[in-house]
């Protein structure tokens, strides 16, 4: 089989089973990962899955630090992964799942050309939101390097919006301080310049790379600016609450496990 065939198949049957997999690190690098995260995507669309937006993820340099890499990557969401408007989080279908605070950007523009500047990018924000992203892992024990991830879907899971809409008139993303409890506990904190130094230059990178691979960002979608703090295990029945200043706050409970 060719390699990056089989490393989607061993990422499928782990989603399929629900038991996580060994890395695919073995049958691919870092260069061929994407070409595995587009056939595991082409995957999902055949089977009805509806594109609304992409992820950005290791842009923390202390989620870096936990998963030991030490480049950012990025993954699509699909229009089952926003669990925004469910009572709870739920937990069938992950596997190792952890949640992390981010600033979530909705676009008003296409970003499809070449003129990619700051401001372009910066202008096609229609708005932003606090946002939990519930990452999870198909390889076992989260033992990842980039091709893994990558591979992986970014190492995607869920993901909820906050209901505040923020223009970008009104708050800087790179001046956001984030603290995150779980339960009323402060579990994480951090701030926007912990995202590649701005959450706009990491939505910059993800245009630019995103063009690159074939998936423009569009606009209407979502854009998740990855973490802001560390992530932390994502309990059954735990109550998450993120606040992010000047984006607002963000909260959700998880279900418990059936």
């Amino acid at each position: 089989m060719i390699p990056q065939l089989e490393a989607a198949a061993r990422l499928q049957e782990a989603a399929r089973t629900g038991k996580p997999c060994a890395p695919v690190r073995d049958l691919i690098g870092a260069t061929d990962a994407y070409a595995v995260q587009e056939v595991l995507t082409e995957a999902r669309l055949a089977a009805g899955a509806r594109i609304v937006g992409h992820k950005i993820g290791l842009t923390s340099a202390a989620v870096q630090r936990q998963l030991g890499v030490d480049q950012p990557d990025f993954g699509v969401l699909f229009a089952d992964m926003d669990v925004s408007e469910h009572a709870a989080i739920p937990l069938a279908g992950l596997l190792q799942p952890k949640v992390e605070a981010e600033i979530a950007f909705v676009l008003s523009e296409d970003l499809d050309s070449e003129d990619l500047t700051p401001e372009r990018v910066r202008a096609a924000v229609a708005y932003a939101v606090p946002a939990l992203e519930i990452v999870d892992s198909r390889i076992e024990d989260w033992d990842i390097t980039i091709a893994d991830t990558i591979a992986d879907n970014a190492s995607s899971g869920l993901f909820v919006l906050g209901d505040d809409r923020v223009t970008l008139d009104d708050a800087e993303p790179k001046d956001a301080v984030m603290s995150m409890t779980v339960n009323g506990e402060v579990a994480s904190t951090g701030t926007g310049a912990a995202c590649l130094g701005d959450p706009l230059a990491a939505l910059a990178w993800l245009a630019r790379t995103a063009r690159e691979v074939g998936r423009p960002l569009r606009a209407g979608q979502v854009v998740l600016s990855g973490a802001l703090g560390p992530m932390v295990p994502l309990e059954p029945g735990a109550r998450i609450s993120a606040t992010m200043t000047g984006f607002g706050t963000v909260t959700a409970t998880v279900g418990e496990l059936s």
